[in-house]
């Protein structure tokens, strides 16, 4: 065991190592004094001599404080949330079957609970093959995804999990990365749905993307313009039957009322207001309980499609927009069935 290896387990570097620290500190200063020459002195009331005072005092406060006991506690607390709890079952992708059933009570409170999710149309869910399921973006974080995972999960016969694809924006959030990939989701790219498809996986893909995540609250459940139908050349070439989905409830989660440019250019991530963030700090992060709907429509197969379709654009354009105002149709009709936003 090396001597780093030492220090860190009995939570910091011995009076040895700190000594040896100082003296290797000293023969550097002498060096750089020896090349560039000595440090001169400072005079007056100038504002490097009140930035080295200033410094002075806050290294007397460290050692007061004791440094190595700070960073040992620091160190303690950035290891909760190691991943201690790793599956040995982990695939390709980062999905953790120990981790999702750890998740599991958390998962059916939301659903049973929280937003008391009502499933129909699981009767439209194919019995297996590739299935690309094709839902409408509602939504800052991914619970929707989440929450159709789950809903196919519990109402399919052979209890199958999907794998929804995930923007690159709701990578950067903190902790969101591993988090979402442990419980199933793919960094949203057309190789890695093929990829899933090809293995055996079905797939919820999000074709709305940003625009559909952020939209203001005055345009919910108005589906946004869909990408240029990617989704619709996979699904020719690998023979995927494709299941619309729309979601009703998601988006009074957090219901944005605003987009500004100014922090998304800034930070590279949309950081929307919504009635509760930012004035009610992290608390504004929980959640509302909406009422949820999930509907699947009907499946859309391709048997008497031929492959090459997948090439030709108008023929890509013109299945895309019909799988959008299928979709559209099924959010209408939910809207118009649920009895109000918070009640069951």
């Amino acid at each position: 065991m090396s001597e780093i290896e030492a220090a860190s387990g009995n939570g910091g570097p011995t009076p040895e190592q700190l000594a040896e620290l100082r003296s290797s500190l000293a023969e550097l200063r002498g060096e750089l004094e020896a090349r560039f020459g000595p440090q001169r002195e400072r005079t007056g009331a100038s504002p490097f001599r009140v930035l080295d005072e200033l410094g002075n005092s806050l290294r007397s406060g460290l050692d007061k404080l004791g440094v190595s006991g700070l960073y040992s506690g620091l160190r303690r607390l950035v290891s909760a949330y190691r991943m201690d709890n790793r599956s040995l079952e982990v695939d390709e992708f980062g999905s953790d079957p120990l981790y999702l059933e750890k998740s599991r009570v958390l998962l059916d409170f939301l659903f049973d609970r929280w937003w008391r999710v009502k499933v129909s149309g699981a009767e439209h869910l194919p019995s297996g093959g590739r299935v690309l399921l094709v839902a409408n973006c509602s939504g800052i974080l991914p619970y929707d995804a989440l929450m159709i995972a789950h809903a196919v999960e519990r109402f399919h016969p052979n209890q199958l999990r999907p794998r929804f694809l995930a923007a690159d924006w709701i990578a950067t959030l903190p902790f969101a990365q591993p988090l979402l990939t442990r419980l199933g989701g793919v960094r949203a790219c057309p190789e890695n749905a093929e990829r899933l498809l090809r293995t055996g996986h079905w797939v919820v893909t999000f074709p709305e993307g940003q625009k559909g995540a952020v939209k203001p609250f005055r345009q919910r459940y108005q589906l946004q313009r869909f990408g240029r139908g990617g989704f619709v050349s996979l699904a020719l070439r690998l023979d995927a039957t494709v299941v619309p989905v729309a979601v009703v409830g998601a988006e009074e989660v957090h219901p944005v009322l605003l987009d500004p440019t100014l922090p998304r250019r800034l930070l590279g991530v949309p950081l929307p207001v919504t009635p509760t963030f930012p004035v009610a700090g992290p608390l504004g992060l929980i959640p509302l309980p909406s009422q949820w709907r999930i509907r699947f429509g009907e499946p859309i197969r391709w048997d008497a499609v031929a492959r090459e379709k997948a090439g030709d654009a108008l023929y890509v354009n013109r299945a895309r927009d019909q799988i959008r105002n299928t979709i559209q149709l099924l959010l209408d009709e939910e809207v118009h069935r649920r009895t109000g936003v918070f009640r069951s």
